[in-house]
């Protein structure tokens, strides 16, 4: 549902045999297939955990992405396994948005390649690929040993983080947005602009729908942000150091 009354008081957190569980009162979490609720890390389980507590009268479910990921991590609905992740995630690279270039109007041409190339020139010397672009309607031809390689890179990701990885590519249809954004190379403010280049441009020429553009602008930064920092959540550390709540 997407709303549902708050019927809990309190969140918390505790560690259970299998990682770290959310506590609403003194019932456990359970996912849509009554899964328990259990997270590999401290931190995801305190940043789901604070998406619970920020709740108001209503539980809002559309707007708790982290709750949502972790949910898709331990149900798997699509039942896919990690190689199937990853060639999803890659299979992207096809269809990427910063790939596909116009060459009318001149001015949005020349905004594409002032705004993706640095990108693109990035993706091609930190992965050591050839990644290119193209005007035609067919996409660029995008290297096998480029898809290879991109393979074995996110590979080194375990499935919790791969689930984000695949997130965040679906939200800005790009694979090389993506990885641009999960390695700190961009923010997620440069990341969503650069996904909707062509669309701030045609706004920027025409004008905006009042409060849609916003409301969708501010929605694609909410779920890129929450994708990422899923990521990060997932590929550190299991325990928070104490310390460093403390401080």
């Amino acid at each position: 549902p997407p709303e549902r009354k708050r019927f809990y008081q309190n969140v918390s957190i505790s560690q259970g045999e299998g990682g770290f569980e959310i506590n609403l009162d003194h019932r456990k979490l359970k996912t849509p297939q009554a899964k328990l609720f259990t997270v590999p890390s401290e931190a995801l389980a305190i940043a789901v955990a604070t998406e619970w507590d920020s709740q108001k009268d209503t539980i809002k479910f559309y707007t708790m992405h982290l709750t949502t990921l972790c949910n898709t991590a331990l149900d798997n609905p699509t039942q896919r396994n990690k190689m199937q992740l990853i060639r999803a995630a890659v299979k992207f690279l096809e269809t990427d948005t910063v790939c596909y270039r116009v060459e009318e109007p001149a001015a949005l041409a020349e905004l594409q390649k002032n705004e993706w190339d640095p990108v693109v020139t990035w993706a091609e010397e930190r992965y050591n690929v050839a990644i290119g672009s193209s005007t035609s309607i067919l996409g660029p031809n995008i290297p096998a040993s480029t898809k290879e390689t991109f393979v074995s890179h996110l590979a080194s990701y375990n499935m919790w983080a791969l689930q984000g990885i695949e997130y965040v590519i679906t939200q800005l249809k790009s694979l090389i947005l993506s990885m641009g954004l999960i390695d700190r190379h961009i923010t997620v403010e440069k990341a969503v602009l650069l996904s909707r280049l062509e669309e701030e441009y045609q706004i920027q020429r025409w004008g905006n729908v009042e409060w849609a553009h916003d409301y969708d602008l501010c929605e694609l930064r909410a779920r890129a942000a929450a994708g990422t920092l899923f990521v990060h959540l997932c590929s550190e550390s299991s325990t928070v150091k104490h310390k460093l709540l403390q401080d």
